[in-house]
């Protein structure tokens, strides 16, 4: 199926901002609607955004909303997760996930992308 591999994390300080991106290969990448995750010891996997195919439906989690903007660019395989106004609670590691069209399914996932957030 379709490899997912992030980019951009790294190491910032409450209110910065940083961009994940994930690429993709191996499949038709406009085929597959699109999640990032994060993940912390000691917490639930949760889902943090989501995108359809194109760059018309988007989810975000209610602790995100407002901070954070999925989009993709299918020309180039990849999805981004623009992340800004960043707080503590937002450190995790940070995995973008590809879901099987017609189903509720992520497949696919990412290495993951640790975000470290510090005041």
């Amino acid at each position: 199926q379709v490899q997912l591999v992030e980019s951009g994390g790294g190491l910032v300080q409450t209110g910065g901002s940083l961009r994940l991106s994930c690429v993709a290969s191996g499949g038709t990448f406009s085929s597959y609607p699109m999640g990032w995750f994060r993940h912390t010891p000691g917490k639930e996997r949760e889902l943090v955004a989501s995108i359809g195919r194109y760059n018309n439906t988007t989810y975000y989690a209610d602790s995100v909303k407002g901070r954070f903007t999925i989009s993709r660019d299918n020309t180039v395989n990849t999805v981004y997760l623009q992340m800004n106004s960043l707080k503590l609670e937002d450190t995790a590691i940070y995995y973008c996930a590809a879901r099987q069209r017609f189903t509720t399914e992520y497949r696919s996932w990412g290495q993951g992308t640790q975000v470290t957030v510090s005041s």
